[in-house]
């Protein structure tokens, strides 16, 4: 591809190696170097003028230090006279600081948006936002894929004649519903509220739960703890099996080890819009690397992203 140049920060630069490799363009080298201040400098070690650049960095821990390597990547383009900069973000991390649901708190996910267009960035490539708003924080175009499809993809390959999505709340029942018309199968949710990043309580499951094998679908796992107290009342409905699935596996503080600990835990499924945690017995992890590859294509021919989502 011609006039197309790719960066990766250093946050997942096996998941950019794999989108190069399907769009057959080679992945340019970045340097980043600290100085004796502990100050990050940046330099973008291909030619920029005038080309279609896309940066590559999921928003991982650490965190704060990938972002700001994001930000110089996005300046060091601006600065080299690229003719247009898409940052393509797999996992964005500040999207859970959506809302003002306390006195006195920033709204991460909108700041961040900001910084970024102010850094340089034309447009984002997103896949699978903790929530629709976020994609409004943008004042630049934003190209939101989801993971759905390659998800479905997997399960399809087992019996789901006794099948049943379940959300782990409210607000991924809209996601888990469009789940369930993939696989052709009904759709349950869970009653859930959160009293601090690791407590939760899910008082009741909606829906026909009782002898089925239930897929918990989710966007993101970190802790692994509404999982889990899920898992609890799914265990009360007597459920037959459980499969568990999501984009983003964080996975942290030892959540694949507790997840796949249960028994009744048959299989976790995953993407690897971040950097996939240790192997295990029970985990699977698909590549999300076509998807971000065509929707790049897309973007770089002018051609329509969401078409990739209109056909079943």
């Amino acid at each position: 591809m011609r006039d197309i140049t790719v960066f990766s920060g250093s946050a997942h630069p096996e998941l950019a190696a794999e989108i190069c490799a399907q769009l057959g363009t080679p992945l340019h080298p970045v340097q980043v170097h600290r100085f004796a201040n502990d100050v990050l400098e940046v330099q973008l070690q291909a030619n920029c003028r005038e080309r279609d650049v896309f940066l590559i960095q999921p928003l991982v821990p650490p965190v704060q230090e990938h972002l700001v390597e994001l930000l110089l990547m996005l300046d060091a383009a601006r600065g080299a006279s690229a003719a247009r900069t898409t940052v393509v973000m797999p996992h964005y991390a500040f999207a859970r600081s959506d809302k003002k649901d306390a006195p006195r708190i920033s709204i991460g996910a909108r700041l961040v948006a900001d910084l970024m267009v102010t850094a340089g960035a034309n447009r984002v490539l997103a896949m699978t936002l903790h929530s629709p708003q976020v994609h409004g924080f943008f004042s630049v175009p934003v190209d939101h894929l989801h993971a759905l499809r390659e998800l479905a993809a997997h399960f399809r390959r087992y019996d789901l004649s006794n099948t049943v999505v379940v959300s782990p709340d409210l607000g991924n029942a809209k996601e888990a519903a469009h789940f369930a018309r993939l696989l052709g199968t009904g759709v349950a949710m869970g009653a859930k509220q959160r009293f601090s990043d690791d407590r939760v309580v899910i008082s009741s499951v909606i829906g026909d739960v009782a002898g089925k094998d239930v897929i918990v679908l989710d966007d993101e796992i970190a802790k692994g703890s509404t999982v889990i107290e899920l898992l609890d009342r799914l265990r009360e409905q007597g459920v037959r099996s459980v499969r568990v699935a999501c984009t983003h596996g964080l996975f942290a503080g030892g959540a694949i080890e507790r997840l796949s600990a249960l028994p009744e835990v048959e299989e976790i499924v995953c993407t690897n819009t971040v950097p996939p945690p240790k192997p295990s017995d029970k985990l699977t992890v698909l590549s999300i690397a076509p998807a971000m590859a065509e929707a790049m294509r897309r973007i770089h021919d002018g051609e329509s992203v969401s078409a990739l989502f209109s056909a079943p």
